[in-house]
């Protein structure tokens, strides 16, 4: 099976992307909803949660584990990959991120140079976006990052419909665009951002475009798995989705189905 680990709900709206693009493979997602949030959480806790997850999935079947959330690609990904995965029974399994893709992806999206980040307060302070975007375009590039705390809220509780989800999330616009006005080209750098996405783009300037993790994640991945054979060749096809959760199993389904578009049903895990 492919894993796919977020912290809470909004690494569905990725899951949705790659079954709808790779619809062949099995996936088991699971959702760290009982210590979600992570956007807030220290560096080191946020590394050893999702070290956690990772090898649960891995434990389940998972030669491939896919970070379908921003925090945990910030602040886990490259120490997971540079010292845990050597060291585990089975190096030749691997764990990808959701930063990296976006970031290739987001030089052809932007004609003035100038990106914008919207993310969680853990994304934005760990600088991901702005050192990879630096690394691969060798400061061509100028990024500005703006923290969205009550964009998340807003999505869970149901409120992204809302008269407070337009306030917050104008709010949050004219913020960001009064810092950088040249900015072109806005990431929406968290998994739950995609259920905010037509407020988003109402109150976004004319000719700004609005990047979706989604599906740059899902075309990442297809190129991924065709320029390694020997990773493809391990990966079950049956079409298959699964759910694990460590909250509640009916408080999961519930607001999984807002994500995926179709009934959840959950089986709750303690890591």
């Amino acid at each position: 099976m492919i894993g796919v680990f977020d912290s809470g709900f909004g690494g569905l709206s990725i899951l949705r992307e790659l079954r709808r693009v790779l619809p062949q493979y099995d996936y088991l997602f699971l959702g760290d909803n009982a210590r979600a949030p992570y956007g807030t959480r220290a560096m080191q806790t946020v590394y050893e949660f999702t070290l956690q997850a990772v090898r649960y999935l891995m434990s389940q079947g998972c030669p491939l584990v896919i970070l379908a959330c921003n925090t945990a690609s910030a602040k886990a990904l490259r120490t997971i990959q540079q010292r845990d995965l050597p060291q585990m029974d089975d190096p030749s399994r691997r764990v990808l991120g959701v930063i990296r893709p976006t970031v290739e992806a987001v030089g052809e999206l932007t004609r003035s140079g100038h990106v914008g980040v919207f993310g969680t307060p853990g994304t934005v302070s760990s600088g991901s976006y702005d050192i990879e975007i630096g690394h691969l375009y060798d400061g061509r590039l100028t990024v500005t990052g703006h923290a969205c705390p009550m964009w998340v809220p807003l999505v869970e509780n149901r409120e992204s419909d809302g008269p407070g989800a337009d306030y917050f999330v104008k709010k949050d616009i004219d913020a960001l665009m009064a810092v950088d006005p040249e900015i072109d080209a806005v990431i929406l750098g968290c998994t739950h951002y995609p259920l905010l996405l037509s407020k988003i783009k109402r109150y976004m300037p004319d000719g700004v475009n609005v990047i979706e993790q989604g599906p740059i994640v899902a075309a990442s991945l297809a190129d991924y798995l065709r320029r390694h054979p020997e990773m493809d060749v391990r990966l079950s096809r049956g079409g298959t989705c699964r759910y694990l959760t460590t909250d509640t199993v009916d408080k999961f389904s519930e607001l999984a189905s807002v994500f995926t578009g179709e009934e959840v049903i959950a089986t709750k895990v303690n890591l």
